[in-house]
């Protein structure tokens, strides 16, 4: 695999999508940008592009990062299903992104597109793929699910007709906090440690997932940019937001690779909402806004 061309390609992706998120940010304010911040580790073992916007008046955090991490040896986070690996030198590259936008009719979203290389001492390198996309709403909306959903569907369609339905139902699967038994969002697409097609298809596979980011959540922030929202849902949303953080912390591999790594944490953390709030046993009023949204992250077919 070409080292240079790989990174020139998630560069790429990153360029387009900070592009397209300055132009929505600039409806609301045309004078809050995305900060620029390029870093190197010290160790020499990783470079990287961070686009952070704080306090926006559309986002109220968000980060796009580009990343290209070595290291002589795999982390345990990345060998728990390749012990074979153990010990191989490996290079890692990528875009992820998580957006928090201010208003709460507005979902949060993440979106991930990686590479691996695996050098094993005594055989030849090992490369596979991983990423995809999904979505944390706070108020129930089936027309924004939907659309979401339909992107991802026909991203991966070009590639094989049976992905979607398997990797929705690995997002459904792995974006489910365990501990309070319910989903985080209504999902999207996962996949992980795949290299069933041949290197140029399982990359371009990944790239359109990249690519097409923008057309899943840019029509949904247009369709609510302007609803009004009040201080009640913005503590809600605050709550739900607290969910986040524990997942993040608890689960996401994502999170515990690049702390595993040695990664950056400002580039690793900037992931987590700027406010969470954590309420003892709260419940929603029964047939309120907030009580629908407990059946709405249920799984379900969204598309049918």
């Amino acid at each position: 695999m070409n080292i240079s061309h790989l990174l020139s390609d998630f560069q790429a992706i990153q360029t387009t999508i900070v592009t397209g998120l300055t132009e929505l940010e600039h409806t609301r304010d045309k004078n809050h940008s995305f900060l620029r911040d390029q870093w190197q580790r010290p160790d020499q073992q990783g470079i990287g592009i961070s686009y952070v916007i704080e306090n926006g008046a559309l986002f109220e955090r968000g980060g796009v990062m580009f990343s290209h991490v070595q290291g002589p040896s795999l982390p345990p986070s990345a060998t728990a299903i390749r012990p074979q690996l153990a010990g191989a030198s490996f290079q890692a590259c990528g875009v992820s992104l998580v957006l928090h936008p201010r208003n709460p009719h507005i979902p949060t979203v993440h979106l991930n597109v990686r590479s691996f290389i695996a050098i094993p001492k005594d055989s030849p390198p090992l490369s596979w793929f991983g990423g995809g996309m999904d979505l944390t709403p706070y108020y129930a909306k089936i027309e924004d699910a939907q659309h979401f959903h339909r992107v991802c569907r026909d991203t991966l369609n070009p590639f094989g007709t049976g992905l979607y339905p398997r990797f929705k139902k690995n997002c459904d699967d792995y974006f489910y906090l365990k501990h309070r038994q319910e989903q985080r969002g209504i999902g999207g697409i996962f996949f992980d440690d795949f290299n069933e097609f041949s290197e140029d298809q399982s990359l371009a596979m990944t790239l359109a997932v990249g690519q097409n980011f923008l057309n899943a959540y840019a029509p949904i922030v247009k369709r609510h940019w302007d609803t009004p929202y009040t201080q009640a849902q913005r503590d809600f949303q605050a709550y739900r937001r607290g969910r986040y953080v524990e997942f993040n912390l608890i689960y996401d591999r994502g999170t515990l690779f690049g702390l595993q790594s040695n990664g950056r944490a400002e580039a690793i953390l900037v992931s987590m909402p700027p406010t969470a709030q954590w309420l003892y046993n709260f419940q929603a009023p029964a047939g309120s806004a907030e009580a629908q949204l407990t059946d709405f992250l249920k799984p379900r077919e969204w598309l049918e």
